[in-house]
């Protein structure tokens, strides 16, 4: 009996210390593969649209990232304005978006809605710091209760012109409170020196823009209709412009076709008094002028109504990607590290982190500090952002582009081109009805 209770016990010890062996093994094994995840290799890819120094800044920031985390491989994909996103749209619909994109305010809903783009709420406080950015920077990147983008700073339209060729052209200084008559008498007096008054407006920022002066937009709060009701704003806006290029104070789309890049500029090349563009493109617009630029705020009257601070543009994450925390860890490094900022200085808007605003106050140039204290101006003289573009909204924005060029060559009338716009715009934003 006794050797039957020894051998039981022997073998309930050795059971015990295999159980106990087996479960050691076991924490092990599962924990091992933990520790590894922060050396294992990632191969991260990353697209952004912009100008030369933008993506001269972007690549050297890419290189800090990777000496910091020697693991990590990003791959880098940029272009010009309608490249990138000629080259997005099929990425998008065979599931293969990069990790990280750099997302416009035009496709953000669109991208969002479908369910391309992550909702990157779980990674706020962990992987993405943001203490240090405000509730209204933040809730720009949202759709509904959810946070497709992380805001990479905000902008502001504005003038931006050589004061040098402005006195060329007989007019000493622009007045804060411009109007568009004032605009329009400039237009005439750059024409008699043999100027351009700008290269033309962008025609749904500005349009938009002239509809927000008149309490009005460019889409409707639920977007499945155009924000305005009455076609005179349109005819009235677009009249000003197409007969600017008729009058040749504003260059024909066939100039503008021809220019390759910033170095080409009218404002450039000295042949131009301005241009109409958000705030964080002044710096790199000056450097290559390489010449003291200045900014004036839109003509009115009711500018403070028309402007508005627009998220300059958002750091999304594909939804398909296999890497979503490192993408947004390499968010987090873009909008928080202080380095990184310094090489950016502002170009994709004026940062939303607080920290990072004190950080580059020393360092900026006169150029930058003038778009800082623009943002800054803006701040008490403009009015709500009206949210992200609805779906449909890149579609509509090719219609208006596409008809304002019509309208510059005089082979469409304004008023015929108003009914077509409201026609096939509010075709387009009608499928957003639920």
């Amino acid at each position: 009996m006794k050797k039957l209770l020894v051998l039981l016990f022997s073998f309930v010890l050795v059971f015990t210390l295999a159980a106990c062996n087996s479960s050691s093994s076991t924490s092990s094994e599962e924990t091992k593969p933990k520790e590894d995840k922060k050396d294992e290799p990632v191969t991260l890819r990353i697209a952004w649209w912009g100008s030369q120094p933008r993506h001269d800044y972007t690549l050297k920031i890419i290189e800090m990232y990777q000496e910091k985390y020697p693991n990590v491989k990003i791959e880098a994909e940029y272009a010009a304005w309608d490249d990138y996103w000629k080259k997005l749209a099929p990425q998008a619909a065979a599931n293969e978006l990069p990790d990280i994109i750099q997302m416009d305010l035009s496709y953000f809903s669109q991208y969002a809605q479908n369910d391309q783009i992550a909702d990157l709420s779980k990674y706020v406080g962990k992987e993405i710091n943001t203490k240090d950015i405000s509730d209204n920077v933040m809730d720009g990147g949202k759709v509904g209760d959810k946070l497709y983008g992380i805001n990479t700073g905000v902008n502001v339209v504005g003038f931006h012109y050589d004061p040098a060729l402005l006195k060329k052209a007989g007019v000493d200084s622009i007045d804060e409170n411009w109007t568009w008559d004032d605009y329009k008498e400039i237009a005439t007096k750059a024409k008699d020196a043999g100027l351009f008054i700008d290269t033309g407006m962008k025609a749904d920022v500005f349009f938009n823009y002239y509809l927000r002066t008149q309490g009005k937009s460019l889409y409707s709060k639920d977007g499945t209709t155009l924000g305005y009701k009455d076609d005179k704003m349109f005819e009235e806006f677009f009249n000003m412009t197409a007969g600017l290029v008729k009058d040749k104070a504003v260059p024909t789309p066939d100039y503008l076709a021809q220019l390759k890049g910033l170095e080409d500029s009218p404002l450039v090349t000295n042949s131009g008094i301005g241009v109409y563009q958000w705030s964080n493109q002044f710096v790199g617009l000056q450097q290559v002028a390489n010449r003291e630029l200045a900014i004036a705020p839109m003509p009115g009257p009711d500018s403070d109504k028309g402007l508005y601070l627009k998220p300059a543009m958002f750091w999304s994450v594909g939804n398909n990607s296999e890497n979503k925390e490192e993408a947004a860890k390499f968010i987090d490094f873009m909008i928080n590290d202080i380095e990184a900022n310094k090489l950016n200085l502002g170009d994709r808007g004026v940062p939303g982190s607080s920290v990072v605003k004190d950080a580059l106050k020393p360092l900026l140039s006169p150029a930058q500090v003038q778009v800082f204290d623009y943002v800054d101006w803006a701040e008490g003289n403009s009015s709500a952002f009206d949210g992200p573009d609805p779906v449909g909204a890149g579609q509509v924005i090719e219609t208006l582009d596409s008809l304002s060029e019509q309208m510059a060559y005089g082979n469409l009338s304004v008023k015929d081109a108003a009914k077509q716009f409201r026609q096939q715009a509010e075709s387009v934003l009608s499928q957003n009805k639920k």
